[in-house]
């Protein structure tokens, strides 16, 4: 009975504060008419765009209370109000949210108030429930019904609120456009890194070996002591030069993913990062791989992460988990006792500095370009804790 007296009093709470926000939204009307008439007067127009982005405060709002209530998000799709004012005015009229939200708030005018239907429920529930579970030892019947209102109410804001498929379709393509442009601007970030790795490292080590090979000829008759010790490190200069075109490939695709598979490579990625690593593989079959993109952008998650997390976050120890899901690959990586503090894109495991945020926005880049979320938490004190979604087919 107790349980169902404290769920009844959580849905009037949040029936009260529906009904607190439909009194504003019908008081908002005023701004309505304010706006309608200096619109139709034209010399008003640019009041449209300001109680555009009001509206979408308040449908915002009503977004974070419903779900709140039922724990599922409800997204958001708007185009930006930016540019000229008739730029602003143009969007504000031809945005899908723009009627979403109107039509919303013309209904919430009417199913805002229905705190008063629940309110009468609670008397009748008290005595009728009450007789029924403390005497009768049945299962209460009235004081649900107050709670079922509240769903109800969730779930007429849902339906309304919930973007138009036009607006999804609109948002998905400029979040399209957006991971495109991150993905090409990856991609020459990559060329122009191993361009950069060949012609520093390998190519001048190759050309160091010519130059030990042609002296070693030339002193070879006259002095061949001299054209042994060149010849001793040209084989230095060639075995450097193959390192450094190791460690190239290593960067475009690491081998060991290939030999080894995700979990294997994980495994001696933690083994070689200098901290001590728990690497949770969640059962993972090794025998049914991911794409070989996705591996790799995993691979190079786990890489990055652990890198960040010896260099700044003060932590002995690091945590991997590597989960399987049913739509995709999910990789975390935490930094256990780090000292926390990372700000959004701009830091990553601790308190470092460009290096730190450089690598987070290279991971955000390559994880976007497979249509993947990145998620950082990371409050002042620890533990960062970095999150991946990457999809895929198994």
């Amino acid at each position: 009975m107790w349980k169902t007296v404290r769920r009844a009093a959580q849905a009037t709470g949040h029936l009260l504060l529906a009904a607190a926000m439909a009194f504003g939204v019908l008081i908002f009307i005023t701004v309505l008419l304010i706006t309608a008439i200096g619109t139709l007067a034209v010399v008003g127009a640019w009041l449209l765009p300001e109680t555009v982005l009001l509206i979408r405060r308040i449908a915002g709002a009503k977004r974070q209370l419903t779900a709140s209530w039922t724990g599922v998000r409800i997204p958001e799709a708007y185009q930006p109000l930016t540019g000229t004012v008739r730029e602003r005015f143009r969007t504000a009229v031809k945005d899908p949210g723009t009627l979403t939200d109107f039509r919303w708030m013309v209904a919430y005018y009417l199913y805002g108030a229905l705190l008063f239907v629940a309110l009468p429920l609670w008397p009748v529930g008290l005595v009728v429930d009450g007789v029924r579970s403390g005497l009768l030892r049945r299962e209460p019947v009235v004081l649900p019904l107050i709670e079922k209102v509240a769903d109800l109410e969730a779930d007429w804001s849902t339906a309304l609120l919930k973007p138009s498929p036009k607006a999804r379709l609109t948002r998905r393509v400029e979040e399209l456009a957006a991971t495109r442009a991150d993905a090409i601007a990856a991609h020459g970030a990559e060329l122009r890194r191993i361009e950069r790795d060949l012609h520093d490292g390998a190519q001048a080590n190759l050309v160091a070996l010519s130059l030990r090979i042609g002296l070693a000829k030339r002193a070879y008759d006259r002095d061949p002591e001299t054209a042994r010790k060149l010849l001793d490190e040209a084989q230095d200069q060639a075995e450097q030069a193959l390192t450094e075109l190791r460690n190239v490939v290593r960067g475009i695709h690491p081998p060991i993913l290939t030999d080894r598979g995700l979990v294997g490579a994980v495994r001696a990625l933690a083994a070689g990062s200098g901290l001590q690593v728990t690497v949770d593989d969640g059962g993972m079959d090794e025998a049914i791989r991911a794409p070989a993109a996705v591996e790799a952008a995993a691979y190079f998650v786990v890489a990055e992460s652990l890198t960040n997390a010896a260099k700044y976050s003060g932590s002995p120890r690091a945590d991997v988990r590597l989960v399987r899901t049913r739509r995709g690959l999910r990789v975390r990586v935490s930094d256990v006792e780090g000292c926390g503090g990372a700000e959004g894109t701009s830091q990553a495991f601790g308190t470092g500095g460009a290096s730190a945020g450089s690598g987070l926005l290279g991971m955000r880049r390559r994880v976007a370009a497979l249509d993947g979320s990145v998620d950082v938490s990371s409050p002042v004190g620890g533990p960062t804790v970095i999150e991946v979604e990457l999809p895929c087919v198994w």
